[in-house]
């Protein structure tokens, strides 16, 4: 390699170790940051890197594992089950924006070639955006985050042609229908030999990599496989990145999709980061300036526009209002594949060189501001239609009517795997439980069979309140998501302040900032299967079962002080559980005898009863110190022998 390209990856490895640091610490998108860095050191701007053939090509390669990794997740049957949103209002949406695009293009004086290509690449939105956001608002199941991932998954679908006719009517010297006719039918008997005798190929030559059991023989072979496609779908006369795409979905047939996903995706990563970079060095912000009034034109289409069109066309799909614009707002903006169909319009040199700069700057800022929308759709709709607040306040009359009757119950929030087996103990015991979810079908299938379960959103107040929060016994997070729990917890001490929290985690690198926001309980998966793996093996062992529990519990104490004792449930009847510690939650209310008085002066160490917490308003005091003032309202977390407990309970209420 010649010292100049060396220097320019070096540079570009460097930019892109810094970037992905700071967008990390920052809470944003690798893949902008990548852009601003590419912005800054280009040709345009700094000038670190004045012109780069080597790093561009380099980068092109990032395209080609993307659309690979785009051929894994290619899913015949969830694009049947979601035929509907997918193919009909997917579709819709993809022609639509492309046609208002053409017709803009051609009244701005552009041949309609380039309008095409313009189209193409501002109908896609940002894959890695919209699916980040809508799981973070846990809204992926809701029914705008549904249709916003089934238009999302026709864009992608939608690149593989526009990868064919953008080139096709580049090079169109003559008919461009002739040129285009002459590109599907390369495609068609591409696709032919590939699917046929593809699988028939592929799954030996797996098999056989498999048995030789070596993780460099393998991710090789996924090398091979990949290039090899695509280097022979360009030498058709097609895109590498076609081929790459037809190479995911041979070896998503196979069984070994999850490992080769896994493999693949360093180096996936590493190059798409590179081709980034080298997008935004192609923008020239002198360009963007001089042609200011046409990015901003073309920004406002996108964020605006482009909502209003995917509104539309999914309230002709029969969607509600509040549904049709969260979907439009989800998908208000350009996406990482139209950053691809820009540079390879340009590459063609089907699209001029400052249509390319106004696409490129406004689909950035489209990008940048795509979570700012998200954040607020849900109060943009609520404050612009009056029909959205009369069908959520329908829904919580639902809830609340259903929970009317319930007291003394336990609220499940999330009706997962974990959740339904949680609800099957606690019924067992004649324990009422009510579940929350956001899974729309999981919620319908489980309601015909009689479970207590509505569609609810758990970490808003008013879900929280018609499901009974005031009534419950307590309140268990069964699934693993620490920024929701955190809502729900905050939400929960707002209300019930005295009411028992359990919340789970996936290890143990939140538990203390969950206890902060005032969980009771954090159960940490790793480290509990950790201890009933080490329990089993001990039993099998000949351990003692006795010794086997200390074990257990001294490990929990370790790690959880607060998980040194339980909280008394109605079913604790055996002599051994009424003898172990446990804990147990009081309010003091103003008539309380030890408002005023300090944590030494009502002597609870003298009774055998630890004070764990003192919760006042939303701070958590931990063992507090014994000059420590009570006050009305306060609720203490309590340790101790059942016995011991009604003591103190009767010490601090009444004085005795």
């Amino acid at each position: 390699m010649p010292h100049h390209a060396l220097e320019v990856v070096l540079l570009l490895l460097a930019a892109a170790v810094a970037v992905v640091t700071l967008c990390r610490q920052a809470q944003l998108p690798a893949m902008l940051g990548y852009l601003v860095v590419g912005i800054a050191i280009g040709p345009h701007a700094l000038g670190l890197i004045a012109s780069s053939a080597e790093a561009s090509e380099l980068a092109e390669y990032g395209v080609v594992f993307l659309m690979f990794t785009l051929g894994l997740e290619f899913s015949l049957p969830k694009l049947m089950a979601m035929r509907t949103v997918v193919f009909g209002l997917g579709s819709a949406q993809v022609i639509g924006t492309l046609v208002l695009v053409l017709g803009g293009a051609m009244l701005a004086g552009l041949p309609w070639q380039a309008g095409v290509a313009l189209g193409g690449a501002l109908a896609m939105s940002s894959t890695a955006i919209v699916s980040k956001l809508l799981a973070e608002r846990m809204e992926v199941n809701a029914p705008h985050g549904q249709h916003a991932i089934g238009i999302l998954l026709f864009q992608d679908l939608a690149v593989v042609p526009l990868l064919i006719i953008i080139p096709a009517l580049g090079r169109a010297g003559g008919d461009p229908w002739e040129v285009l006719g002459w590109a599907v039918l390369k495609i068609a008997l591409t696709l032919v030999i590939l699917l046929y005798f593809g699988p028939r190929l592929l799954r030996p030559l797996f098999h056989l990599v498999a048995k030789g059991r070596s993780t460099e023989l393998f991710v090789l072979n996924v090398l091979l496989v990949t290039l090899g496609i695509a280097y022979a779908t360009a030498q058709a006369g097609l895109s590498l990145a076609l081929g790459a795409f037809l190479a995911g979905m041979l070896i998503a047939e196979t069984e070994y999709r999850h490992q080769v996903e896994e493999d693949i995706r360093p180096f996936r990563d590493l190059l798409l980061g590179l081709f980034f970079i080298t997008v935004g060095m192609r923008l020239s912000l002198p360009a963007v300036w001089q042609q200011l009034g046409a990015v901003l034109l073309v920004f406002l289409f996108l964020t605006v526009g482009k909502t209003a069109t995917i509104a539309l066309m999914t309230r002709v799909f029969g969607r509600s209002p509040g549904t049709a614009v969260r979907t439009g707002m989800a998908l208000a903006q350009g996406g990482e594949f139209g950053f691809v169909l820009l540079a390879l319009a340009a590459g063609s040199g089907l699209l001029p060189a400052a249509a390319e700069q106004v696409g490129l700057a406004a689909i950035l800022l489209s990008m940048l501001s795509a979570p700012f929308l998200i954040q607020h759709s849900d109060a943009l709709v609520r404050r612009f239609i009056a029909s959205d607040w009369m069908l959520q306040a329908m829904r919580l009359t639902q809830l609340a009517a259903k929970t009317m009757a319930t007291s003394d119950h336990v609220i499940l929030c999330g009706y997962g795997r974990s959740g339904q087996a949680l609800a099957r103990l606690l019924q067992k015991e004649d324990i009422n439980i009510y579940a929350l979810d956001l899974d729309p079908e999981r919620v319908k299938e489980a309601a015909v069979a009689g479970e207590n379960v509505s569609f609810g959103d758990a970490t808003r107040r008013e879900v929280l309140m018609s499901a009974g929060l005031a009534r419950a016994r307590a309140l268990i997070v069964t699934y693993d998501d620490t920024g929701s729990a955190l809502k729900i917890l905050s939400v929960v001490r707002k209300e019930r302040p005295d009411l028992p929290v359990i919340v789970r985690t996936w290890d143990d690198s939140d538990i203390e900032r969950l206890r902060t926001a005032g969980a009771d309980e954090v159960v940490a998966e790793i480290m509990e299967g950790s201890l009933m793996l080490a329990s089993h093996a001990m039993m099998l062992l000949g351990v003692p079962l006795s010794r086997v529990l200390r074990h257990i519990r001294g490990a929990r104490e370790e790690r959880y002080s607060l998980f040194k004792g339980f909280f008394r449930g109605a079913t604790d009847e055996s002599l051994d559980e009424q003898a172990q510690p446990r804990l147990h939650s009081l309010q003091l209310d103003a008539s309380a005898r030890a408002v005023g008085c300090s944590v030494g002066e009502v002597g609870l160490a003298e009774l055998g009863v630890l004070l764990k917490t003192l919760r006042r308003g939303g701070a958590r005091i931990d063992e507090p110190e014994n000059g420590e003032t009570l006050q009305a309202g306060d609720v203490l977390v309590l340790l101790g022998a059942p016995e011991l407990l009604a003591r103190a309970e009767r010490r601090l209420l009444r004085g005795e």
